[in-house]
């Protein structure tokens, strides 16, 4: 058994903005004066010119620029981040759809698995699969009340131990390091894995747009949480925090709970 101090959480990728193509596009429609902030992430600028594709509110309406302009905006905001920050304001949420961000989080036991993936709205996952991953050694996350209790940490190890020699002994009972037939090794290696502790460690990919990011951490933040996946999605906050300012601008860390909140909680 491997113990595990916490979930790693890794921000693999993360959307572009193809800008010479916003300029063209622009261009055709009469080029509008619009100039995001010079420090705001190609992610929120994608937000920012879908909101203002929705009003057509590139910038006040001129009459000169007919496909660029709305006859009744008569002015616009011109910092992105209050723009975005009225977005949010009125729960003009689908604009945030358009931008997302994929993590590998690493070491996060099953029992997180299994309530992460029950968000489906806006997100997509790619997880280890034990059908093909044979087992050997266990990675174990200990949570926190077993952390502080000799008696029940004992416990936990000599389970997982003896569970890690399930998987060994079955190894060796249908020899499989001597099987060549790839089918034959994935049928034992599944059937192995029904005796395998849910709380051991694995990896996934996942995937969110923002508007779905801001709603898990809401969720998985909570004091009525899971305490594995608060930790997690509470990773996942404050790296979203700092790459996307203007959209997480509401967040805010609760110090006394651990919770991330939203001023705007429907977004």
């Amino acid at each position: 058994m491997r113990e595990i101090s916490a979930p790693d959480v890794y921000l693999i990728a993360k959307t572009s903005l193809v800008d010479e193509n916003i300029k063209a596009f622009l261009k055709d429609i009469g080029s509008p004066e619009w100039t995001p902030d010079k420090d705001l992430s190609d992610g929120e600028k994608l937000i920012e010119a879908a909101g203002r594709i929705c009003y057509r509110s590139w910038q006040g309406y001129d009459p000169d620029k007919p496909q660029g302009t709305n006859p009744n905006v008569e002015r616009v905001r011109s910092s992105s981040k209050e723009y975005i920050g009225n977005i949010l304001a009125h729960e003009h949420g689908s604009v945030l759809e358009h931008t997302s961000v994929t993590f590998i989080c690493r070491n996060v036991s099953r029992v997180v698995t299994h309530e992460l993936v029950r968000h489906r709205a806006g997100m997509a996952y790619s997880q280890e699969s034990l059908r093909y991953v044979r087992l050997d050694n266990l990675d174990f996350w200990l949570p926190e009340a077993v952390q502080g209790n000799n008696v029940a940490k004992k416990k936990f190890q000599d389970v997982v131990d003896f569970l890690e020699n399930v998987q060994k002994d079955l190894a060796k009972i249908f020899d499989i390091d001597n099987l060549k037939d790839f089918a034959s090794k994935k049928k034992l290696t599944s059937m192995f894995r029904r005796l395998a502790p849910i709380g051991l460690g694995t990896s996934i990919m996942v995937t969110g747009n923002l508007r779905a990011w801001r709603h898990v951490i809401a969720m998985r933040t909570s004091g009525g949480a899971e305490e594995e996946i608060r930790l997690l999605t509470g990773k996942i906050a404050v790296i979203l925090k700092k790459e996307y300012p203007a959209v997480f601008q509401d967040m805010s860390k609760n110090e006394d709970t651990g919770e991330w909140v939203f001023t705007h909680k429907k977004v």
